[in-house]
């Protein structure tokens, strides 16, 4: 019997030990490919995330970040995005680097606040007082990139790639508003600016 205890014991241990390893295979796709800061750009004063490489060529990229706004910046807040940019054009820098002048993208954010919510108060205005999201944001942006091979700038890290980018965007209303005021608005009055370090793994 106990002869019996041990054997059932010890193919229960293979048994979870290949789940488990089969279950970190599948789960594999979760592991970031990319690190990110941000400084600006309607995402947070400041803002970290993790990103994913998309397609064979690597060059449609999927992020997540999570921004903040302090309090003494205009108001504490809180900011989580998602980001999709395709680099149309690469460049190739001789041995140490590439460069992508042209990266359309798309992205939404919400921001966490108690007086902002997902919709407006009907109870307290009519339907077509105000037809935005308080606090989601759909976003379009324009990006440019430079990468540093990893092993020219930091060695011995596993960094595969270091790369600086400036991206331009503008959300859905700063463009209705830009149409109905064209003539006292210009197009730098509703893109806003963000500078970003992304490190590849």
């Amino acid at each position: 019997m106990n002869g019996f205890n041990f054997k059932a014991i010890c193919l229960s241990v293979l048994l979870m030990a290949g789940t488990r390893k089969a279950n970190a295979q599948h789960l594999k796709f979760l592991i970031p490919d990319n690190a990110i800061v941000q400084l600006a750009g309607s995402i947070g004063y400041f803002s970290v995330g993790a990103g994913y490489d998309l397609f064979k060529n690597k060059r449609g990229i999927l992020d997540f970040n999570y921004g903040y706004v302090p309090a003494s910046k205009g108001g504490e807040l809180n900011i989580v995005t998602a980001k999709f940019a395709y680099k149309v054009y690469e460049i190739k820098l001789k041995d140490w680097g590439k460069l992508y002048p042209f990266n359309p993208g798309f992205f939404l954010s919400y921001t966490f606040h108690p007086e902002l919510s997902y919709r407006f108060n009907r109870n307290r205005y009519s339907s077509d007082y105000y037809r935005w999201s308080e606090a989601l944001r759909p976003h379009l942006s324009i990006a440019s990139e430079i990468e540093f091979k990893g092993e020219k700038l930091i060695k011995g890290l596993g960094i595969k790639a270091v790369s600086l980018y400036t991206e331009f965007n503008t959300n859905d209303y700063y463009l209705v508003n830009y149409m109905q005021n064209t003539s006292s608005l210009t197009l730098a009055d509703i893109f806003k600016l963000g500078i970003g370090l992304r490190l590849k793994f």
